[in-house]
């Protein structure tokens, strides 16, 4: 038994770096993947900062809807710039090593900025919710102090609960080459040597009860949202209403499928290994590139901040 335990405490010491070989299966031609997810970084940063710029530039965009969308516009860069830097240097320079603290930072950064997105998607159905169901309480209860409250309330929940994870990830062996373009927590825990049942556990718990936990909240306040809607009693009013959260609801639901289709994919990616490795690179790029893009289309006060920031505008009057 001592002797086990010597060993594999000797294997974990030796190793002082991870070998991220890439996408499984298609190593050969996986650079071609450069230029659609340079394309989509570029447009996450591009499109979130101009997001910001206008809703800073802008008085009438200083409401609490608003003030959500820009919080959500910096966990999205902040997503996006933890994992694609690296991925782009091993798809066009080959660099592959990453160090042992960098690893589980981003083993860390990653799940922390994911249930913080999630997070917030629940602080901006919970505006919605206000503004439409109690309309005459909305600015004494979704103010400005409701925002910075809501907001370090999710960063505390999310920092907090998601430390153990990549602590839990150490449990590794000798070998030290990971089938995947990040660190992941299942990319490591792959390595393992020892019994890593605790750390699927918490893994799985955290996934209940942060992502499923917000998503049972935000589509209850959809549902509750859609019933006040229905029983007006003018036309106007309703599509008033539900156009205000329809660029919510299309993200949520976005999102909320693509964290059901990853997990999936998960499940059935052994037969093909690249699919879910693909898939979770995907989803940490995809919807901070294109969050941006469906509240330009949905939202007009957005679409007149951009024209004037942009210098398109300078005709259209401020509110």
């Amino acid at each position: 038994m001592d002797t086990t335990l010597s060993i594999t405490n000797s294997s974990r010491s030796q190793v002082s770096e991870f070998i991220l070989m890439g996408l499984p299966g298609i190593h050969e031609w996986q650079h071609w993947l450069s230029l659609p997810l340079a394309l989509l970084y570029t447009l996450a940063l591009g499109a979130n900062t101009l997001i910001l710029i206008t809703i800073q530039h802008e008085p009438s965009l200083h409401q609490p809807m608003y003030q959500f969308l820009g919080i959500l516009a910096i966990v999205d860069i902040s997503l996006a710039t933890t994992i694609m830097p690296k991925i782009l240097a091993i798809l066009w320079f080959d660099a592959k090593v990453i160090s042992l603290p960098e690893c589980f930072a981003q083993i860390y950064a990653i799940n922390a900025f994911m249930a913080m997105e999630s997070g917030i998607f629940l602080c901006m159905a919970v505006d919605r919710y206000v503004a439409i169901c109690y309309p005459l309480r909305y600015p004494s209860v979704v103010n400005e102090a409701f925002v910075i409250k809501a907001t370090l309330s999710m960063m505390l929940r999310n920092g907090l609960l998601t430390i153990p994870l990549p602590i839990l990830a150490r449990y590794y062996c000798s070998r030290n080459e990971i089938d995947h373009c990040l660190c992941s927590n299942l990319g490591v825990t792959s390595l393992a040597c020892d019994d890593i049942t605790i750390n699927r556990f918490y893994h799985l718990a955290i996934a209940w009860f942060i992502t499923g936990g917000d998503m049972v909240l935000v589509f209850a306040s959809y549902a509750l949202i859609i019933h006040s809607v229905l029983r007006l009693n003018s036309a106007e009013a309703t599509s008033k209403a539900l156009s205000t959260c329809s660029s919510h609801l299309i993200l949520i639901v976005f999102f909320y499928t693509a964290v059901i289709v990853l997990s999936i994919t998960h499940l059935a990616g052994r037969k093909v290994p690249f699919i879910p490795v693909l898939f979770n690179v995907l989803h940490n790029v995809m919807p901070p590139a294109f969050n941006p893009m469906v509240y330009a289309l949905r939202t007009q006060e957005l679409r007149v901040g951009f024209q004037r920031v942009l210098g398109l505008g300078e005709n259209v009057p401020r509110k």
